[in-house]
């Protein structure tokens, strides 16, 4: 016989199946939406159209959620959350630089993350001088404290086998803008640029030019430091080599001003005077003879050409032009010197009362 239900359990039947419809309806509805916020909305909002975010303390998950939500790359950091968690961001998350661009999801801020997609920094190599110079640069483009940087350049100048120290480490560092990531220490950061030396020293036949000029690397630069430091002048910088090049060659002093700055630490003197040039220093090339214990700056590639290309000259001494361009008027011996040099002091003296 047919199995006939009661109308009331006929009407239920039919109310819970209608339940059960439109409650799975609103879950697919609210799973969709959850789904979609997490993965495609909450997204990124700045002002500007990509923000470059440090991420230094990546030691817990809270300071992490908390660094990026107080940068604008999402409004909801639970959602975020979840999902980061099922990537495993946060066990693969790495200290660095991170440029997010404004709408960046949270699938996609999670996946730059996991798989440590940094930014790149430039890092622009022009002049430096000293340690303390360099010091500051790589302290100032990755964000670092000066002192530990220090710290980190003396171990490597203890520990490298490039024959790398404090006193040569100009040498070793081409002018240049160089490519490294946020968290690149600053070991990595030397090797770097030396493999990049050893590139420049073995292209443009440079190597077969320092031999024929009779010098290593590390005298060459160092002669080419002193050039840099004496002219502004491109066109003038393979004379006053070619100058410092004879003098040696003929076991005179170099008696090069610049090497007195750097002795006395003071790179702002005008004139350098007699009472200068009593500095005890080895790098006083008035009381020493030969090249100071190494370069005195950094010096740009068009210097270092100019110096492994100077001309065949006798020239023995240079003198600023009293005309006071930046120019300098070259002579062969020390009489001639002098009668230029008393009309560049005359020139200064002149020009400075002018100025009272």
């Amino acid at each position: 016989m047919p199995l006939f239900l009661p109308p009331i359990l006929v009407k239920f039947k039919f109310r819970m199946k209608r339940f059960f419809k439109y409650t799975f309806i609103l879950l697919f509805i609210g799973v969709a939406f959850l789904a979609w916020f997490i993965l495609l909305g909450n997204k990124a909002n700045f002002e500007v159209s990509e923000k470059k975010i440090f991420l230094k303390d990546v030691s817990s998950k809270q300071k992490i959620l908390a660094k990026l939500k107080e940068e604008g790359c999402f409004s909801n950091s639970f959602c975020f959350e979840l999902l980061a968690d099922k990537m495993n961001v946060f066990a693969k998350i790495k200290p660095g630089k991170f440029v997010v661009k404004n709408g960046t999801s949270p699938l996609q801020l999670a996946r730059m993350l996991r798989n440590n997609q940094q930014a790149s920094i430039k890092f622009v190599i022009n002049k430096l001088r000293t340690q303390g110079d360099f010091v500051k640069l790589i302290a100032k483009n990755f964000d670092k404290d000066s002192v530990e940087v220090n710290q980190e350049l003396i171990a490597f100048f203890s520990s490298n086998n490039f024959g790398i120290n404090a006193t040569n480490f100009q040498a070793f560092i081409i002018p240049n803008t160089y490519e490294f990531y946020w968290n690149t220490s600053v070991a990595m950061l030397m090797e770097e640029i030396v493999k990049e030396r050893n590139k420049f020293w073995q292209s443009n036949n440079r190597e077969q030019k320092l031999a024929n000029l009779g010098l290593n690397k590390i005298d060459a630069i160092t002669i080419a430091s002193i050039v840099e430091e004496e002219t502004n002048s491109d066109g003038e910088k393979g004379n006053i080599a070619s100058v410092y090049l004879n003098r040696i060659e003929k076991k005179m002093s170099l008696g090069a001003d610049p090497t007195i700055k750097f002795a006395l630490n003071d790179f702002s003197l005008r004139r350098v005077l007699k009472v200068h040039l009593q500095v005890q220093s080895p790098y006083n090339t008035y009381k020493n003879k030969g090249l100071p214990p190494g370069p005195i700056c950094t010096p740009s590639v068009k210097t270092i050409e100019a110096t492994l290309n100077a001309p065949k000259t006798n020239y023995l001494f240079f003198v600023a032009s009293d005309k006071l361009n930046g120019t300098h008027i070259f002579t062969t011996n020390y009489t001639e010197h002098e009668q230029y040099a008393k009309l560049y002091r005359e020139a200064v003296t002149k020009y400075l009362a002018s100025k009272k």
